[in-house]
């Protein structure tokens, strides 16, 4: 009996809260599609940074099942609320505690159950779409095919188990300190609205939208710059947020006390009370759901500046096919040029050396002009700070400023595609990435390039693509003439070549096979000589050997470890969210019925009354929406415009907000109106 009982209470739960087995559902195929990212064997055949994808994917898992465990917790505690009076009939004709305990726990799991089954379906249909996309982004020509992994399967049913388990368990104390009057009036909680010090409380709403203009003030003209401001920003955002929804409520009630002249107009006055109660009850809920929507919002916006990134950035930072430095000035590359012959054709190639001369104007320049640097290499009166810069030995920039010679230099610009260029006997060629020359913009007037005693003259600023981390200078190199190379002192040495079609899958590892010193790391660090990266940052790639036909499937690979995390994690925050406004405001339909019945009786038409259930949903909705599309803004903004700044990505800051906004308000658009034909229908017999 008790069986069929519990299947039948399945079954009208299904159908009651169907917006939440659907958001369970695809819950469970987002962390069965993800998790299986984690152990595929042709992923982690494929980098050695594959256990990066790992552990990104394990973290976004973490705090997803967290919300989660809070949202089973939720909705199993809101539907006990909700079925109080049923489980305090069942005890008042004879049924004891611990049988009604057991069956609210077997409807539970039979539902959580369902979900799963269903969610795993469709786990397996998103996997191949997940992997799809994956290797395009990474350009692998493999075809993706279905991997059925046990530790996969283990995984998502040890997180959604242990969610529901928890929840349940927690319930289950909950409802054994319950009795029978507490059950018959446990819906009726939310009902109770107790109207004290709302002339006080409301004051908190100015206040709480004035701190968050405040943060927003403090964030935009970058005074966080530290990890301690950083927690105090997010902590003082996190309670302007929660501390928002119970001033706005006592405004609310305050405002209709006193009877403000819009309170009359229409539905107003219904529609306040209805709004500042549900406020009032949920103010606890409605800061975390706007905590969920911020998160999914600058989840998704930092997303799509990574992909971005490699559309602007990753196709030009590695103009040359094959680069290979080495410390050695003298050194020819002969056994490098032989196992590059041999793993693929040859189209041209250049040796050449990179020089100085004991001078370093444009490092000093560099160092204490750039935002990168800020005062770290400037004294007390704004000048430089000799002493400090000459012992970075290295790292950004060389220790003194490195050269090319123009012979050099021009036919690696053959090799790219450039024009030539000349240079008179006193003059030099500064070559730059666009991203400083952005920065700084044409600043050869205020430094002194000088070679043997003698001042140059810079005859123009070039900024195309050249291979700038530390290959062919870091940031920069000056060009010079050929008769200036000869009384300079060589520095290192490099490699450039050129091939015809794809380099081969394994000419990296055989190229670092060779590096003298090999350790079985290609990173570059000054102990193997590369003295310099530049000051890329955000996204930063040096290393000793450079095949473009690796790199850019590697760091599209890397790139992939951030932007399918965060969408991962912005899908489902959002979705969590949605689902709490939609079963919230359905559950409470049946209540509603009534009122709207009297709205009908004195004289509402049905035109009327689907116009205040849309007015009434459309603000419950769009208040955590909107007050989290106003937080993220501002924080995306911040953010948007420091990875511009360090990535040289010239995206207008706030298209990666407005992109999001659209992406996420057209899942919000469903779900609004699954809740809006919902409720309408629930609501419609008995307005007739």
């Amino acid at each position: 009996m008790f069986g069929k009982l519990a299947f039948r209470n399945v079954r009208r739960s299904a159908r009651d809260y169907l917006v939440y087995v659907l958001t369970m559902t695809f819950i469970v195929a987002l962390m069965f599609a993800f998790n299986s990212i984690i152990f595929s064997r042709d992923i982690q055949k494929m980098y050695e940074l594959a256990g990066m994808m790992a552990a990104m994917i394990g973290i976004a898992t973490f705090f997803i099942v967290l919300i989660v465990a809070w949202l089973i917790n939720y909705m199993v505690r809101f539907m006990l609320e909700k079925r109080s009076r049923e489980f305090g009939i069942y005890l008042l004709i004879g049924m004891k505690k611990k049988q009604v305990s057991r069956l609210y726990m077997r409807e539970n799991v039979l539902l959580g159950t369902g979900a799963f089954v269903l969610g795993l379906g469709l786990g397996m249909l998103l996997q191949q779409i997940l992997m799809v996309v994956l290797y395009s982004v990474v350009q692998l020509e493999k075809r993706p095919h279905l991997e059925f992994n046990r530790y996969c399967l283990i995984m998502t049913v040890s997180c959604y188990a242990g969610c529901y388990l928890l929840a349940l368990l927690r319930c289950k104390r909950r409802f054994r300190k319950m009795n029978i009057h507490d059950l018959m009036r446990e819906d009726q909680k939310n009902e109770e609205m107790k109207e004290k010090h709302e002339a006080l409380r409301k004051w908190l709403f100015p206040l709480s939208v004035g701190c968050i203009l405040a943060f927003g003030v403090w964030i935009l003209s970058g005074h966080i710059r530290s990890v301690g401001g950083a927690y105090i920003f997010l902590i003082g955002l996190f309670l302007s947020m929660y501390l928002f929804y119970s001033g706005l409520s006592a405004w609310i009630i305050c405002y209709v006390k006193k009877k403000g002249r819009r309170i009359y107009r229409g539905q107003n006055l219904f529609l306040m009370r209805q709004f500042a109660s549900k406020l009032k009850t949920m103010r606890f809920t409605m800061g975390t759901l706007t905590v969920l929507f911020t998160v999914a919002f600058l989840g998704c916006s930092v997303a799509l500046m990574f992909t971005d990134w490699q559309k602007q950035v990753l196709g030009i930072k590695f103009p040359f096919d094959i680069q290979v430095y080495h410390q050695d000035p003298a050194y020819d590359f002969s056994s490098e040029l032989e196992v590059i012959r041999n793993e693929t054709k040859i189209k041209d190639s250049r040796t050449y050396r990179i020089w100085e001369n004991h001078t370093d104007a444009v490092n000093t320049w560099l160092y204490t002009h750039l935002r990168y640097f800020g005062d770290e290499y400037k004294k007390a009166d704004g000048t430089p700070d000799e002493k400090k810069i000459a012992g970075k030995n290295g790292e950004e920039y060389a220790p003194y400023d490195t050269f090319m010679a123009l012979s050099d230099y021009n036919y690696l610009r053959q090799m790219l595609g450039y024009s030539k260029v000349t240079l008179g006997e006193d003059e030099y060629i500064l070559q730059i990435k666009a991203r400083i020359y952005n920065e700084t913009g044409d600043f050869t007037d205020e430094i002194g390039v000088f070679d043997q005693g003698e001042k140059l003259t810079c005859k123009e600023v070039r900024t195309e693509p050249f291979s700038q981390d530390g290959h062919n200078g870091g940031d920069y190199i000056l060009v010079v003439p050929d008769e200036r190379i000869s009384g300079m002192n060589a520095y290192y040495s490099e490699l450039a070549v050129a091939v015809r079609g794809k380099a081969a899958a394994d000419l990296q590892s055989k190229l670092d096979d060779l590096t003298d010193g090999d350790d079985d790391d290609d990173e570059a660090s000054p102990d193997d000589g590369m003295l310099c990266y530049g000051t890329d940052t955000i996204v930063s790639y040096s290393a000793v050997n450079l095949v473009r036909d690796y790199a850019i499937p590697e760091i599209r690979y890397m790139m992939t470890c951030i932007t399918f995390p965060c969408m991962y994690i912005g899908l489902v925050f959002l979705c969590i969210a949605l689902t709490v406004l939609s079963v919230q405001q359905l559950s409470d339909s049946a209540k509603y019925r009534y009122r709207y019945q009297v709205l009908a009786k004195i004289g509402l038409g049905r035109r009327a009354i689907h116009k205040t259930v849309f007015y009434q949903l459309f603000g419950y909705y769009l208040c955590p929406a909107l007050f989290s599309a106003a937080v993220s803004g501002i924080v995306a903004g911040y953010v948007g415009s420091a990875f511009n700044f360090y990535t040289g990505v010239s995206t207008p800051v706030f298209q990666y907000f407005g992109l999001s906004f659209l992406l996420f308000f057209g899942i919000y658009a469903v779900y609004f109106a699954a809740t809006y034909v919902g409720f309408i229908r629930n609501i419609e017999d008995g307005c007739r």
